[in-house]
């Protein structure tokens, strides 16, 4: 095989020579095509990598404001969500207490306690009553007044003594309670 190649090699011919010629200028203007993009990298670098470093400040910034945006509108989502749910909280808290009003209102009921629109009607029919009384008191003749007995008269003596007397003790069982 090598005997081969070496007829039909075309080393010796100028063909040949002219070839081999040819493939080491090529090399050689690649080697120094390298070279020169070396020294030209080393001389630009700095210029460049400095342009890099801008160009990624840049992209940073844009970045940062688009999170920023996305951050915000998560957040305005997550507060109505917020929102929305205190709603339904406190439509159920209204309900719950609806209900609780209602269970204690009937409850009352059925041990006859009054509630506060008898206590109202009550408080307007003495209001009225009284209202006839000074009515009354008005028109009758001014000899209805004195006319007290003498046992009424005492009792209301000893009732107006009574009181002071009763409210002693009362007294000296605040005095020893707050001590």
């Amino acid at each position: 095989m090598v005997k081969k190649m070496k007829s039909s090699s075309t080393a010796g011919s100028p063909q040949g020579s002219h070839l081999a010629a040819s493939v080491k200028d090529s090399a050689q203007q690649i080697w120094l095509a390298g070279m020169g993009a070396f020294s030209k990298a080393q001389e630009e670098g700095t210029k460049v990598f400095e342009t890099l470093v801008k160009e990624g400040l840049n992209l940073q910034k844009k970045t940062q404001g688009l999170a920023e945006d996305k951050i915000s509108e998560v957040t305005g989502k997550m507060s109505a969500m917020a929102d929305n749910v205190t709603a339904k909280a406190g439509q159920n808290w209204d309900k719950l207490e609806a209900i609780f009003e209602a269970r204690t209102a009937k409850a009352m009921g059925k041990l006859g306690v009054p509630t506060a629109k008898d206590v109202d009607a009550l408080v307007k029919r003495v209001d009225a009553l009284a209202a006839a009384v000074a009515k009354l008191s008005k028109t009758a003749p001014a000899k209805a007044a004195p006319a007290r007995t003498a046992r009424a008269t005492k009792a209301a003596k000893a009732g107006a003594a009574a009181k002071p007397a009763a409210q002693a003790p009362a007294r000296r069982a605040r005095k020893t309670a707050g001590a």
